[in-house]
């Protein structure tokens, strides 16, 4: 596209947003800062909210004072900027000046949304931070470009906040559902509530969406999203077949470590051609993209953390759901991955999710550096006595090696305290234990 044509889209983009000002959403329980003087990227999952949370902070800004004008707003999903180059990149500060002639750039607060595409993005962004402005906002929904550009280039003037679907918190928000000062009615309506979030998942469209049949449109949309722009068309990756049978091994071995050597094996039986190298790359791409979250195994090595076997948990119940179309017996590895979302939301960058497995298994094991902070056991019920001890002995187990007497155990529906061996489990339904501040 030639120059002039570009920068005409490129003020189109800026006015269309700016005209949009206020937007009309939701709030997030997790606000992105406002002047924290360093670059804000938001790297997650396609449609977990990215985009809403960087215009949350520009109706916050309007509401300080701050003029429609001095907002300067890219989304480079736009198909008339597919393809920019870095050196185009430059064609954005032109044109917002032939926009606004008398005002500075120190003065505007650019949002940069799915800029992670465009090769060299990150000098751009640097370039600008040092010259010009210091209120930069990034979001992106792939893991490794974000994290190795922000590494290597932008040398600790970046400060990251990691976006995924609704919590249940957020969900109950969204849908107008009471959380604080329950009668039993409400109580009744809140876990009501926690079964339709364990079974749809947590994306802020779905969660807006009554119609069952829609959801499932959207969650379709949203997964060949992932599957082709993500993977496919970012990776060149033309063995589709595979790939789409290969996530789906993925998906159904959520809660249990998985073998990726095993899954090789499997698929060369059935005659189709694929190199194991080629399937240790895929899990990369697949979690660099958030469609799953790795967990490793609880060790004190590091070497034996990254060769021992990984959990690998899916993005959204929802979506698994849609694309599986699995059974009832389901239930338990939904908790289980409802319960790994929510850790990942509260821990951030400081702490780690791992879990525990000796003679006997612990679901997750929450350290931060050496400690560990809390040992979570997930199980959908209790009633049954070999179950009830099977998970208590896991969680003293784990107990005995990490040192550490935090211990829950999550469930669907059951609450109670159990002393043994002098420590203190904590028995929680999901619905409480996520809404717990």
């Amino acid at each position: 596209m030639p120059n002039d044509m570009l920068k005409d889209v490129i003020k189109q983009l800026i006015v269309l947003h700016q005209n949009n000002i206020p937007f009309s959403l939701n709030e997030r329980e997790a606000m992105l800062p406002l002047d924290a003087g360093q670059i804000i990227t938001i790297p997650g999952v396609r449609r977990s909210g990215k985009s809403s949370k960087m215009k949350l902070v520009i109706n916050e800004l309007v509401k300080t004072g701050v003029p429609p004008q001095n907002i300067l707003w890219m989304g480079f999903d736009d198909e008339r900027l597919a393809g920019m180059s870095r050196q185009e990149l430059n064609e954005i500060l032109d044109a917002y000046r032939e926009l606004y002639p008398d005002t500075l750039l120190k003065d505007v607060y650019m949002f940069f949304d799915e800029i992670q595409d465009i090769e060299g993005w990150e000098l751009f962004v640097m370039r600008i931070y040092k010259s010009y402005c210091q209120h930069i906002y990034i979001s992106g929904s792939n893991a490794r470009l974000l994290s190795q550009e922000i590494a290597t280039s932008l040398r600790g003037w970046a400060l990251e906040y990691r976006t995924f679907p609704l919590s249940f918190a957020e969900y109950c928000r969204f849908r107008s559902i009471p959380t604080e000062r329950l009668d039993e009615q409400q109580t009744v309506q809140l876990r009501l509530a926690w079964d339709d979030y364990n079974r749809y998942g947590g994306f802020p469209e779905v969660v807006l969406t009554n119609d069952n049949l829609l959801r499932d449109k959207l969650l379709q949309t949203y997964y060949n999203a992932m599957l082709f722009r993500d993977m496919v068309e970012r990776h060149g990756i033309s063995n589709i077949g595979v790939l789409r049978y290969f996530i789906k091994r993925i998906m159904n071995n959520v809660t249990k470590p998985t073998s990726i050597n095993s899954i090789y094996n499997d698929i060369r039986s059935q005659g189709l051609k694929i190199s194991k190298d080629e399937l240790y790359k895929w899990i990369d791409y697949l979690c660099d993209s958030f469609m799953f979250i790795r967990v490793p195994r609880y060790t004190k090595s590091l070497i034996a953390e990254e060769t021992g076997l990984k959990k690998y948990y899916f993005i959204d119940n929802g979506m698994r759901q849609n694309i599986l179309l699995p059974h009832s017996q389901d239930h338990g590895k939904l908790l289980e991955s409802s319960v790994l979302l929510h850790l990942c939301r509260m821990c951030g960058e400081l702490e780690k999710v791992t879990y525990f497995m000796n003679d006997r298994e612990c679901d997750f094991v929450l350290q931060h550096e050496e400690q560990v902070l809390q040992l979570i056991q997930v199980c959908w019920q209790m009633d049954d006595a070999e179950t009830r001890e099977r998970e208590i002995c896991g969680l003293l187990e784990a107990r005995k090696v990490t040192l550490c007497d935090n211990l829950t155990i999550v469930t669907h529906h059951q609450e109670e305290t159990i002393e043994r061996d002098g420590v203190t489990i904590n028995v929680m339904p999901a619905w409480k234990w996520m809404l717990m501040r």
